[in-house]
Order: structure tokens, then sequence, then C-alpha cells
């Protein structure tokens, strides 16, 4: 997530950015006030008959080779007949541009709307999810071959990155072991060509869309990817869908899911069995990203941001209660 400080409305950066896009920009406005903002700043506008989205990220906040890394492999899935969303060439003929404004540099990407409505929408029937489970196989058996001349960043480097942000902004004690912790159970763990790779890191239910037309799934969001366990995907789907299902009916989700998966790319049981290994790792990497969001004070800081904070604040703390119960219980 972005620093807060990002996470305002700017109409005349938007309009900077779509420039390098389009000349003309007449009714290309008109959608920008439905922008979203997390990690990126998203600002959908028209081009001609066509939704586009306007993808900002402060370079200061990124990752030179992540960006450029995500378009690469956005770039082979479409080539190997993925449906990944479709970057489109700038004016310049260019997937990113970097472009200098008063507010900063920013990295500028755009991208085409894609088909359908996001699963999390759908009534998640048993076909779908048996989709949605065929469309992660399909994405993990085609990053198992991917060889990227520009390489994302691995969970080595988001560590790496997570032990300078806790430090820099005194985490606690807590933190700091989870941390050692999590580094030590990964250290430990075997990757091999079907079990470790270029993960999408955030295949939840509002970044993959589903197609009632040709009953497929259509993904967006690239840019979290890094090289972990293809496992941790698949936890990060059965969280999701347990925010959506009650007990029995995610039981029965997540073996369709599977089912779906394995049709086209192979897991085993032992590393099923790592889910809770790799939901550590995912919650650490929450808990530092949002202490280093949270960690700037604006002045005047409008009602909803402080909404916005109060939620971030929330899940934080609820993260470092579970960190601490588990360092508890093994200290008994």
């Amino acid at each position: 997530m972005l620093k807060l400080k990002y996470l305002f409305f700017n109409k005349s950066l938007a309009v900077e950015g779509i420039r390098k896009w389009k000349t003309e920009i007449n009714n290309a406005e008109e959608l920008l006030p439905y922008f979203r903002i997390s990690s990126n700043a998203i600002y959908p506008f028209r081009n001609n008959d066509n939704v586009c989205f306007l993808r900002l990220a402060p370079v200061e906040e990124k990752m030179k080779d992540n960006e450029y890394g995500e378009i690469e492999f956005i770039q082979y899935l479409r080539e190997h007949n993925f449906p990944a969303l479709k970057p489109l060439p700038s004016l310049n003929d260019e997937l990113i541009e970097i472009i200098k404004t008063e507010w900063g540099m920013y990295f500028a990407s755009v991208f085409e709307r894609v088909e359908g409505v996001p699963i999390e929408d759908t009534d998640l029937n048993d076909n779908i999810i048996f989709v949605y489970g065929k469309t992660l196989g399909t994405f993990h058996r085609l990053a198992s071959d991917f060889r990227p001349s520009v390489k994302k960043w691995t969970y080595e480097d988001v560590l790496e990155w997570i032990e300078k942000e806790l430090g820099l902004y005194g985490a606690q004690t807590a933190a700091m072991n989870e941390y050692i912790e999590v580094k030590n159970l990964l250290e430990t763990l075997p990757k091999n060509q079907k079990n470790f790779g270029l993960v999408h890191y955030d295949f939840e239910p509002d970044n993959v869309f589903y197609d009632v037309k040709t009953e497929t799934c259509n993904v967006i969001d690239f840019e979290d990817g890094v090289y972990h366990w293809f496992a941790l995907d698949i936890e990060q789907v059965f969280d999701s869908l347990a925010e959506f299902m009650d007990e029995e009916r995610v039981a029965v989700a997540r073996k369709i899911f599977l089912n779906g998966y394995c049709t086209e790319f192979e897991i085993s049981s032992n590393m099923l069995a790592l889910l809770p290994v790799f939901r550590r790792f995912i919650d650490l990497y929450s808990y530092t990203r949002i202490i280093h969001s949270t960690s700037e004070i604006l002045d005047n800081e409008p009602d909803w941001l402080n909404k916005i904070k109060e939620k971030l604040n929330w899940k934080k703390d609820s993260i470092l209660a579970r960190m601490k119960k588990r360092q508890d219980y093994i200290s008994m």
C-alpha cells in the first residue's frame, strides 16, 4: 500500500498521465472521479468507445525491475493465451512511461478493461469456483516455465525489505521475532520448478473476473507478483473465500477449487500442509506494509483518511495479536 499522502484524488496528475496515451482528452475525464488508490492510483477513462485504466505509481515507492518485470510477464501470459488484462502502448509506443510532474516522478501504464464481473460479485457457484481454480492452475503452469529478461523481486528480497522497515519504524518485539521465525522456516523449504516460481500474490475474488458468456476468468493486477512457492496463491484464495461463505461451504469450495486447479497443474499434499506458513509470511508482509503506509502524519487529515487509518490500524493490531498469541503458545 502507498503512503497515505498519495491517496488523494489528483485530476491534474491523471490528465497529465492520460496525455501520454491520448492527444485529445474530450470525454476522457468523466470517469476520473471513480478512481481507486491503494498500491497504485487507478484512474478510469474513456478511450474512444472503450474504458481503460491509467495506473500511476510513485517512483520513490516502487522498484523499476518490478514494474517492467510485471509488463514482461503479462505479455508472456497473453502470448500463451492466458486471459490477462491487456497493456496498451503510449503515443511513444511504450508500455510504461516514466513521467516527471510537479508532484514527483511516476511510472504510468494503461490497461484495457477486462470482460466479466469480479468473482466476489457472483453467486460463487460450483462451476465458477472450479473455473477459478483451473485459471490459477493454468497461471502456475505457465509461470513455472517463465524465464524473464527482467526479474521481479523474490521472497528473500521482500524479507530484506521487511527487516529494514521493521527496524526503521521501531516495530514491536513480536513482529521482529515473527520475521526471524518466518525467515528461518522458509529457508528450510524445498524449491523446484513444480512448486516455486512467480506467483500472482493477489489472486483474490476482486482481481479475477468471471465472464458468463465464455465461462472463463480474466485476471488483473499482477503488480505484487513475487518469486515464492505457488501454494501461497492458493492460501490467498482460501482465506478470501472464507469472507464470503460459511465454514461448511468454504470446505466444499476449497475442494472444488483444487479439483479445477489440478486439471492444469499439480499441487502436492506437502505443499498444502504448508499453507499456515505462507499465511504467516502474508501477515508479516501486510503488517509491514501498513506501518510503512501510516508512518507519516499529514496536516489537516480529512475524516475519510482517518477512517482508512483506523481500518489499517485495526488490521495491523489484529495481525500483531496473532503473532503474540503464537509466540506465547510456543514459550509455554
